[in-house]
């Protein structure tokens, strides 16, 4: 299974474009010390050839220039390079990226009846999509393996499985049910490999832990180093855990839980702008890869 980390920071990118935190002004002014990057999302592929993408992000046109070069079509002159969008939640930052790739002219979606739901009444990004494309949505339902097809409906040879994680719904959502916020587990069907991608999460409990153990290669929530970084910083009102995001840092913080795995590589992602992981020489990023965790970056490559 080839995966790539199209999108490794928060909603807003880093540096943000209004954001004159710490962090942001080190990106700004010495981007070697903190490179940018764009807001999270991946891509999965079986052969290398036929790509998913794992959220749509508001950069996802720039982000598609990662996979790999593919030929001209042979008839016409439009290609779409990828087979099909599976999403982890409704929010903006996941899900903006479904109207710009409205080109397509067919998009097939995959997601929860509750994500569904919340794209296609409240955000109704799903409507506006509509207006100028068809799109196909395959219901995800929680702990039930699902086989990814391609353009063509034939078997891609992968599998997603949906697990519900802590987390809060979008702040744009009538109403919160189950499944508004899950975590992937995508297998390679041939292999048997695995790869989880939990971009957001409000809790590393038993339940979510007992998903990403076992798996080869875990992309994790890592939006904030400390519960109480987006109150200090004067960002927000609101503590990490309680915008729906683990810390990293800390007693029951997401790294002394993830370093405790015993086999595969964790890489952290959807960082946010003000994480202090973002800066090459810091403490903190050291803590995190003494821990024998990676500091996710666009572009990255995995082949699991």
């Amino acid at each position: 299974m080839q995966v790539i980390l199209l999108g490794s920071a928060a909603g807003g990118g880093f540096p943000q474009w209004n954001c004159w935190c710490p962090t942001c002004r080190v990106a700004r002014s010495s981007p070697h010390l903190a490179q940018p990057r764009t807001q999270s999302s991946l891509a999965v592929s079986a052969d290398g050839a036929r790509w998913f993408l794992c959220n749509a992000s508001p950069d996802v046109r720039d982000q598609l220039a990662r996979l790999p070069p593919a030929r001209p079509p042979a008839d016409g002159v439009r290609r779409v390079p990828m087979e099909g969008i599976v999403l982890t939640d409704a929010e903006l930052d996941h899900t903006l990226g479904l109207a710009l790739l409205r080109e397509a002219g067919a998009l097939h979606v995959y997601a929860t009846a509750a994500v569904a739901r919340t794209i296609e009444r409240d955000s109704r990004l799903l409507p506006v999509t509509r207006a100028f494309a068809r799109v196909t949505l395959t219901e995800l339902v929680l702990d039930t393996p699902l086989e990814l097809r391609d353009r063509e409906h034939a078997p891609s040879g992968l599998t997603v499985e949906p697990f519900a994680v802590p987390g809060d719904a979008p702040r744009f959502a009538s109403e919160e049910r189950p499944g508004h916020t899950v975590g992937l587990l995508i297998r390679d069907e041939r292999t048997g490999a695995t790869c989880a991608f939990v971009p957001g999460c409000g809790a590393l409990d038993d339940a979510a832990m007992k998903r990403v153990m076992g798996a080869d290669l875990v992309l994790f929530d890592g939006t904030f180093w400390s519960d109480d970084e987006p109150v200090r910083l004067g960002i927000g009102e609101r503590t990490a855990t309680a915008m729906g995001h683990v810390p990293i840092a800390g007693p029951g913080g997401s790294l002394e839980r993830l370093a405790a795995r015993p086999a595969g590589r964790t890489v952290y992602t959807h960082i946010n702008n003000t994480n202090r992981v973002l800066l090459e020489e810091s403490a903190e990023r050291r803590t995190v890869e003494d821990g024998g965790v990676v500091v996710g970056m666009d572009g990255m490559h995995f082949e699991v």
